[in-house]
């Protein structure tokens, strides 16, 4: 028997109601705004990816790229069509949401850790690795708000690739300290793919995307142009730029 994917995608569309303002967009809550101009962030999506595959998201600026990863993290949901997530997802996206700045580094990886849906058992077993790989020092039982947001950063990623997830999501925009320690992350990911876990990685690089993707899948306004080997792919999205 075939396994199950661990990510679907069936037919699904997300539509965004621009606003003027926030006036606007507050009087929407209770009046169903009249004329709205909407977006379509996605348009008909479907697509299956297994566990353990490594897949490069490619595509300009405002192609979807984000929307699809908002739905696969749980932040937004489809106006039309299924999404189903199997699993325990990290984002490497935007570190340090979720962070209570009042709260010591410690305490804020319990905090992202029930936010994750971990219990108390399992983050204090992750503890002492998520501060190894943070590298904050004393710092790590002193409130958030006097890090800096490199150290935020740093403390974040820390957390999210030591949770052990079954799928991880990693922005390729993502800028975490110096030289070292991005090698140090760098090499962290590609313990992670090499463990047979699902990684999709955003990307505007095609050599970064050929480097640990097979597979790719182009998004273009919003909808998928192709979906299959990755230097099919990045030479279609390549000829769509020139």
């Amino acid at each position: 028997m075939a396994e199950e994917p661990i990510i679907v995608f069936e037919n699904v569309t997300k539509e965004y109601t621009l606003y003027k303002n926030d006036a606007d967009r507050f009087k929407a809550l209770f009046f169903k705004p009249r004329n709205a101009k909407k977006h379509l962030a996605l348009k008909d999506v479907s697509l299956k990816i297994n566990q353990g595959e490594s897949i490069g998201i490619i595509g300009d600026n405002g192609a979807g790229k984000s929307t699809m990863l908002k739905m696969i993290t749980g932040v937004t949901f489809p106006t039309e069509g299924r999404v189903d997530v199997r699993g325990k997802v990290a984002a490497l996206l935007e570190l340090t949401a979720g962070f209570s700045l009042e709260m010591t580094g410690r305490e804020n990886i319990y905090l992202k850790g029930y936010i994750l849906g971990l219990k108390d058992h399992y983050i204090a077993q992750i503890e002492d690795d998520i501060i190894e790989f943070a590298q904050l020092g004393d710092y790590i039982d002193q409130p958030v708000r006097t890090y800096s947001s490199g150290m935020k950063m740093r403390l974040g990623f820390a957390i999210n690739v030591n949770i052990d997830p079954d799928i991880l999501v990693i922005d390729e925009a993502l800028s975490v300290g110096d030289k070292s320690f991005k090698k140090k992350c760098k090499n962290k990911i590609a313990e992670i793919i090499k463990s047979g876990k699902t990684v999709l990685y955003v990307s505007h690089s095609m050599d970064g995307v050929r480097e640990i993707c097979p597979r790719a899948i182009y998004l273009k306004k919003g909808k998928v142009v192709f979906d299959g080997d990755v230097n099919e792919a990045l030479a279609l999205y390549s000829s769509d730029k020139k």
